[in-house]
């Protein structure tokens, strides 16, 4: 370096100046910011609306305008049940009860059913219903002596129900019962539904019968109930009713049964109501015909209930081994057939007493 006089040394150095941005540089940063600033306020003052909004159309009244029900069906996911909803008019759409349900933690929880819903019921209160699973229970109710064609005939023109009927199972295997189910269950499923009804209650009852019954096995068990059960309609009669069969077995008597010589001739469906039994019917050569064959038929001529598979584990106590209709709806029971038969009479005579009086009701007033 060259050296400096006192006076150069002394005097003051230039102080480099920093380097500054454009004004038009400077207002271009500051516009961008404010407008990004901008834009995350209007976006999060936009998601709060539609927040608010979605809350508020989850949880207020909905758009049904009158009582109606709709079927989840098995299987179905969140979103084909929320389309089916909006299409049914239950809820005003399907995106916001999607949202509403997944935020509720309920998306795993929605269960298949017909459920009903009110007018105006809200998405939330249509999350809660499906998901409680407290569906709409449907009936059929199987009366007690019905056939296996019978029951099949029901459940064909139940239109709750689902799907084609199974194979006939063999007769007396069905539980006579009301059935509740939610709409869409399968007919076979009800039908299975029944056979195994039938198996544990008839299993429960044979297994309490009396210990001399002259009955081989369960099939002879179920068959003679199902023919105490055609031949009453008394409940309290059924025990007496079974007491004159299992009599008559032991005597080695025929039964005698009309109901067995109906189901020989038709079957399942049944006797036509204007035909009557004649001559030719109980001479019939069926297996079934108990006026022709020893002993029991080869299997139920109907399905029996409770009552009547009971009646005859526990029969009666009696000596009696003949019964006929007494006129009144019940049957007159005699030990002997000189008793039988005075009591044949007097239905007959209360038959005649009937036709007269119906005669003089239906004559022209002279």
């Amino acid at each position: 370096m060259a050296p400096q006089s006192a006076r150069e040394a002394l005097r003051p150095k230039a102080v480099p100046q920093p380097t500054r941005r454009s004004r038009s540089a400077r207002s271009f940063v500051i516009v961008f910011i404010n407008f990004l600033f901008t834009l995350a306020f209007v976006a999060v003052l936009g998601a709060g609306a539609v927040a608010y909004w979605s809350k508020s159309t989850f949880e207020g009244r909905g758009p049904l305008t009158e009582e109606t029900t709709y079927l989840v069906p098995k299987s179905a996911g969140l979103q084909s049940i929320a389309a089916g909803l909006e299409s049914a008019g239950i809820v005003s759409n399907s995106w916001i009860f999607t949202k509403g349900v997944q935020l509720a933690g309920a998306a795993g929880d929605l269960k298949a059913g017909e459920y009903g819903f009110q007018p105006g019921v809200s998405m939330r209160e249509v999350m809660d219903t499906i998901r409680s699973g407290n569906s709409i229970l449907h009936s059929v109710t199987i009366p007690e002596g019905w056939t296996v064609k019978q029951v099949f005939d029901r459940l064909s023109s139940e239109e709750t129900l689902t799907g084609n009927l199974p194979a006939m199972p063999s007769e007396g295997s069905l539980r006579p019962e009301t059935y509740k189910f939610t709409r869409g269950l399968s007919r076979a499923d009800l039908v299975a539904q029944m056979k195994s009804a039938q198996a544990s209650l008839v299993d429960e009852i044979w297994k309490q019968r009396a210990p001399d019954l002259p009955l081989k096995d369960e099939n002879q068990f179920v068959t003679l109930a199902s023919i105490v059960e055609k031949e009453t309609g008394v409940p309290e009669e059924r025990p007496h009713v079974a007491s004159v069969f299992i009599n008559r077995l032991r005597k080695g008597m025929r039964l005698q049964s009309d109901p067995t010589i109906i189901y020989g001739i038709w079957g399942g469906d049944g006797k036509p109501a204007d035909e009557p039994i004649r001559q030719s019917h109980i001479k019939s050569d069926t297996p079934y015909n108990t006026y022709v064959i020893k002993g029991l038929p080869p299997g139920p001529i109907a399905n029996p209930g409770r009552a009547a598979l009971e009646a005859v584990a526990k029969p009666m106590k009696s000596d009696d081994i003949y019964f006929v209709a007494d006129g009144s709806g019940g049957h007159a029971f005699s030990a002997s057939l000189d008793e039988h038969n005075a009591n044949v009479r007097r239905l007959r005579q209360r038959e005649r007493q009937d036709d007269a009086g119906a005669a003089d009701d239906a004559a022209p007033a002279q």
